[in-house]
């Protein structure tokens, strides 16, 4: 399927120091990313956290009684 010069040449790029100089580069790389995202993770604690307490609703307050004799309204007695 390949000519024999073919796979010659894809042997000698593959084996080239250049080649696998930047394959390790890059596998370093990965390896330090991914060291440094394990470590910065958000670690939880043995504990659990504790739920919120849901408040009460208020209660609306009770309006108080007015004297509506000083407004000037005076009820009409039959």
């Amino acid at each position: 399927m390949f000519s024999n010069e073919f796979k010659d040449l894809l042997v000698k790029v593959i084996s080239s120091w250049q080649v696998i100089t930047v394959t390790l580069i890059v596998l370093i790389y990965i390896a330090l990313v991914n060291y440094v995202s394990r470590s910065h993770k958000y670690k939880r604690s043995n504990n659990p956290i504790p739920k919120p307490v849901k408040a009460k609703p208020e209660k609306p307050e009770q309006e108080e009684e007015t004297d509506d004799s000083e407004l000037g309204l005076d009820e009409k007695e039959e």
